[in-house]
């Protein structure tokens, strides 16, 4: 690593490990604009926002600048002011420039950069044909009239996901990013994780939003609401409304769904909890009977939908438990089916998620009961926020409420869900015989918490020794399939989350890089310390369920039969 002192607009800056100029220059509090780069992929270096004048006037994109001792830079001068100019300048030639009714107005990279370099005219034509949106996936939106060919999508999909859906064609001029042979999202093996659209920073990329069909069925007399949060939620929308990374809102969030006229509000840590109870039972009789292991869990749709399209020979191997969502939500249908002559309106669910995979969850046929979803509508952090700003509430000043009963009770396991190593601890404690503080407080040192990429744990349950394995960023949880494909390692119980970090990372909540979810994921193992309630099979609305609703529709509600796609 190298280390020593550089220069930069005359001040003495010392530099230790940092992998470019621009890391040391940001590090000596100047906020020099990029496009193109993004600290947790590959340096790219095509946008040339971020560059720099050396001592000699030659002018170098700080990103690809290995930092040198006695190396002696400028970041503000008449040349590098025009140079900044006339790229945005030329970037906003050829950008559809709709900003008032773009979904990232107020948030958009281009936006917020001509503003700050005082553009307020575009002297090019914009003479390219307009480009047909792509709105055939259930996830996101592409409209390449907004791509400036940052480069940020492409990266993200091949690097962090692996997938590789989305590359540069053509060339000159007729540069575009799209998948392959100008294919439709959703004629592709794309897995709706919403990555790209979570790192591109104009509305090239953006969630498909599900808002106005929200209102529409809050404001119908003739519907009866209700909605489940899910866990990572709670630990990240604050960010939207100035408060830090990792507060736990859930009481606010509580509050203000209220106000906006959801008739019931709900949490998935009891789906969650549900879960934990199906996955714990299916692992251990598998581990008894040493069938179909490893046992893969089946919370994330993005990785069960990979699975699907490229290893259809590990189906066996994926538990049959449904996800949180559709669980809890399973659970609210065929209760409010129940007292349906009581209620005499129709009940509609909707879920808040981090993720956007969810809305492609949500409409799976095998979620469909006699054409009905159990998820009626799935809206993730970010579109929430939309809609708290719409209703005008100040979200920092409402008072905290609790989640509406009989299902408003969850589990300190349920809500650790939302962090990358959760499920598998959540399961652990199902597994443990013996639940003492003590032994609990071992658990949390066992090796499965934390944001390392692959993360590996032995624990003795019952006597047997159980090996886990913990992936978050399917890239990395394709590097595990091929160890384990390999007979190189061996595990038991395999968690794999496709975004990074998991739920905390989805590409619903608000864009934020590692540190940002690691604050995340401690608030939400801060709030299961907090919790009375630590293991699943302790709350007392599961053990209701299961001697009550779930009595003998426990497996037709709760479980699910995936396919080769």
């Amino acid at each position: 690593m190298s280390k020593g002192i550089m220069y930069i607009d005359d001040m003495r800056v010392p530099f230790d490990g940092e992998k470019n100029v621009l890391s040391v220059i940001r590090k000596a509090g100047i906020d020099i604009p990029t496009f193109c780069y993004y600290s947790e992929l590959s340096v790219y270096g095509a946008c040339r926002m971020c560059v720099v004048e050396n001592e000699w006037g030659s002018i170098e994109a700080s990103c690809s600048m290995i930092p040198k001792d006695g190396m002696k830079i400028r970041t503000n001068t008449a040349k590098l002011q025009k140079h900044r100019k006339m790229i945005l300048e030329l970037l906003l030639s050829s950008h559809c420039r709709d900003c008032t009714t773009c979904e990232k107005n107020g948030k958009c990279k281009l936006q917020e950069l001509a503003l700050r370099l005082g553009i307020n005219r575009v002297r090019f034509q914009d003479t390219r044909e307009t480009i047909e949106l792509d709105t055939s996936s259930p996830a996101i939106v592409r409209n390449n009239n907004k791509c400036i060919l940052c480069g940020d999508c492409v990266r993200v999909c091949d690097e962090i996901q692996g997938m590789g859906i989305l590359d540069f064609v053509h060339r000159g001029s007729n540069l575009q990013v799209m998948p392959a042979f100008n294919r439709k999202l959703s004629e592709t093996k794309c897995i709706n994780c919403g990555q790209c659209a979570a790192v591109c920073p104009t509305g090239a990329i953006t969630i498909k939003q599900d808002i106005d069909r929200v209102w529409d069925a809050i404001f119908d007399p003739t519907k009866h609401v209700v909605v489940q949060i899910a866990p990572a939620v709670r630990v990240a929308i604050g960010e939207e409304f100035g408060l830090k990374a990792g507060d736990n809102v859930i009481g606010k969030l509580v509050t203000a769904l209220k106000r906006i006229g959801f008739d019931e509000v709900f949490d998935t840590t009891l789906g969650a909890d549900l879960t934990v109870m199906e996955e714990a039972n299916e692992f251990l009789e598998r581990f008894e009977k040493s069938e179909n292991l490893p046992l893969f869990t089946s919370c994330c749709p993005a990785w069960v939908r990979y699975v699907e399209m490229n290893k259809p020979e590990l189906l066996p191997h994926i538990s049959s438990c449904k996800s949180p969502m559709e669980m809890f939500a399973a659970v609210l249908k065929e209760h409010y089916k129940s007292i349906q002559d009581t209620l005499k309106k129709e009940a509609i669910v909707v879920a808040i998620m981090p993720c956007t995979a969810k809305k492609y969850e949500a409409a799976r046929e095998e979620f469909l009961r006699d054409n009905v979803p159990d998820v009626d509508y799935v809206i993730t952090t970010q579109e929430l926020s939309t809609m708290i700003k719409q209703s005008g509430l100040i979200f920092r000043e409402l008072e905290n409420n609790a989640t509406d009963m009989p299902f408003g009770m969850g589990s300190g396991a349920g809500v650790i869900f939302g962090a990358t190593g959760g499920v598998a601890e959540a399961v652990i404690r199902r597994c443990y015989s013996k639940k003492t503080s003590a032994t609990l407080k071992d658990l949390e040192f066992c090796g499965v918490r934390g944001m390392s990429a692959l993360k590996e744990a032995t624990v003795l349950i019952n006597n047997h020794e159980i090996k886990i394995a913990v992936v978050h960023g399917l890239h990395n949880a394709q590097l595990l399939l091929e160890e384990i494909e390999s007979g190189n390692v061996q595990y038991d119980l395999v968690e794999v989350m496709a975004c990074p970090g998991g739920c905390i990372g989805g590409a619903g909540q608000p864009f934020g890089l590692a540190n940002k979810k690691v604050k995340r994921a401690d608030g939400l193992y801060s709030a299961d310390r907090l919790s009375q309630v630590k293991s699943s099979e302790e709350n007392p609305m599961v053990l209701s369920l299961y001697d009550g609703l779930l009595k003998d529709k426990a497996h037709s509600l709760l479980h699910v039969n995936y396919t080769d796609r």
